[in-house]
Order: C-alpha cells, then structure tokens, then sequence
C-alpha cells in the first residue's frame, strides 16, 4: 500500500494520462501502464477481463471507427475523482456514418474507473444516456447536408 501523498499523486498522473489520451482514442492508441494486468471493462454491450481483451476493445473501435465513419469524436467534458477510489469521466461520442445517407451518431455516456490501492485502473465501467437499439436507430437517419 502507497503512502497517502504518493497514492494522490498517482491517482492524479492516471487523470492527466486519461485526460490527453481520451480524446484521441479514435485515432492512436492508449497507453497501458495505468491498468491492472487482470483490468475488467463492461459497457451495455461489452463485458471483458484482462489487458489484452481490453487492448483489443480500443483497437476495434479505432478499426471500426475508420471503416465505418467519415469522422468519429470522443469528446471528453469532464474527468475528476469522486472518491478515493473512484475517477469519473463524462464525455460525448459524435460521428458521421460512411453512407450516402450521411447518417450522424451522438451519445453521451460517463466511464467509472476504480482503483487499486496501488493507484492502478483495475475496472472500467462505461454507462450510455440511451440503449444501445436507440444508438443503433440513428444510423437510419438522414444527416446533415
């Protein structure tokens, strides 16, 4: 177990690190040094355990993101620890769909993130403002000429 002062310290390194990282998740790749080796993510339609696993949900969606979209935004409004364990972050995820259609995808959704005593990621808890079937719905809509 850290010392009180180091662990705060840590747990500030681990936002900053979320806070440049974040918004570019589309685009490069995270670094994996804030994470337990055994990390487990769940989302509304996603549960994974380990580095890897969690390696390859950030791959997909930059894979996903490029094939599927003409532009793709992860737009970080807010990360902050809420408890001694806990950092939240609130964000927005905005794009246009690579269909003649121009279809136009938005929803906002905060990560939970819970920390080790160590000051490591050791869950990744990601919530939606809306189901995923809504998510899905809007890529049927006209977007924005």
């Amino acid at each position: 177990m850290l010392e009180k002062n180091v662990y705060q310290s840590r747990v500030e390194d681990v936002i900053e690190t979320l806070k440049t990282e974040l918004p570019s998740l589309f685009e490069t790749d995270l670094s994996y040094d804030i994470y337990t080796k055994d990390i487990y993510f769940r989302d509304p339609v996603n549960t994974f355990k380990g580095k890897f696993n969690y390696r390859i949900i950030f791959w997909t969606l930059r894979f996903h993101g490029k094939l599927f979209f003409t532009s793709l935004y992860f737009d970080l409004h807010d990360i902050k620890q809420t408890a001694s364990d806990t950092i939240l972050a609130n964000w927005t995820v905005r794009g246009t769909l690579r269909v003649p259609w121009k279809a136009c995808i938005l929803f906002n959704g905060y990560s939970t993130y819970k920390l080790t005593s160590e000051g490591l990621i050791y869950e990744h808890i990601d919530t939606w403002d809306r189901q995923p079937s809504e998510i899905l719905k809007q890529f049927f809509r006209r977007g924005q000429e």
